[in-house]
């Protein structure tokens, strides 16, 4: 657990904020501070200015982060109040977060094959762990390199085709093999990512798997990565009310009892999460 919390209070200036698919849109803003501090998985808590009545922060993960441009990129799906305003943000527009927050992915030491699980609007976390992986100078392609590597294979589900993000974000990273489930059947399987991702984990030796997305598709992934004997890491949502351990709104129910997602999490062992 961080102690202290890692989070410090950024102000921002929005770069850009564009509608990416039905409902989702990705946010540019500009921190420079942040965009240093910032590692896989972890998240920022954003004040949405606008409604007097609501003073929560609004907790989002973020998909990139550049240093060098001193900026991070936020994909969010506009499902109340707070996100709708967000939507109409435009360039200039400025307010401030806390961040980052809590704990990311730890990809074990040695890992050379790398399971990514990401449904709806938690394909952010896992496609910054692969671009991580990219930048860092690794290989994500199984294919084709004569050096030390980590191949990465992906599964991207959504309710439908329209709602679908960051397919082509994985194929551009070389990802191995990047499987696309709908619950409709506009895109890809007529079904749910996990369903790919356990064919996988039957048919492939993985060495980690990271997933984030409903619940209920988080522990089915869990459960096929158990089964499969590989360590999986899911990365958890909870209303979160301070984001930095003081308040105990963002328990997660584990083996070890219970544990703030905002400083223990948001990324869990997937073995010890009791309730999803």
């Amino acid at each position: 657990m961080p102690n202290p919390s890692p989070a410090r209070m950024h102000d921002f200036e929005v770069i850009s904020n564009e509608k990416i698919a039905d409902g989702i849109f990705s946010l540019v803003i500009s921190a420079p501070r942040l965009a240093s501090a910032l590692k896989p998985g972890q998240f920022v808590n954003i004040r949405v200015p606008g409604d007097p009545s609501e003073l929560l922060r609004v907790p989002l993960s973020y998909v990139a982060a550049d240093p060098e441009r001193v900026t991070v990129e936020i994909w969010y799906a506009v499902v109340g109040k707070g996100t709708q305003r967000m939507s109409e943000w435009g360039r200039g527009f400025t307010s401030d977060l806390l961040g980052p927050g809590g704990h990311g992915w730890r990809v074990p030491e040695g890992a050379r094959r790398v399971l990514v699980v990401g449904g709806g609007i938690g394909v952010p976390p896992v496609l910054c762990l692969a671009r991580e992986l990219a930048e860092a100078g690794v290989a994500v392609d199984a294919q084709g390199a004569d050096r030390e590597f980590v191949a990465v294979d992906a599964c991207v589900g959504s309710a439908t085709a329209a709602k679908l993000v960051g397919v082509e974000d994985f194929e551009a990273l070389g990802a191995g093999e990047v499987c696309v489930a709908t619950d409709d059947g506009t895109a890809g399987l007529h079904g749910f990512c996990t369903e790919s991702a356990a064919e996988l984990l039957s048919s492939h030796e993985y060495d980690y798997v990271a997933t984030c997305g409903p619940g209920v598709m988080m522990s089915k992934v869990a459960a096929s990565a158990a089964e499969a004997g590989v360590y999986c890491e899911a990365s958890l949502e909870r209303m979160m009310s301070c984001g930095f351990g003081a308040c105990s709104t963002c328990n997660v129910e584990t083996t070890d009892g219970m544990q703030g997602a905002c400083m223990c999490g948001p990324v869990f062992d997937a073995t010890k999460v009791v309730v999803w």
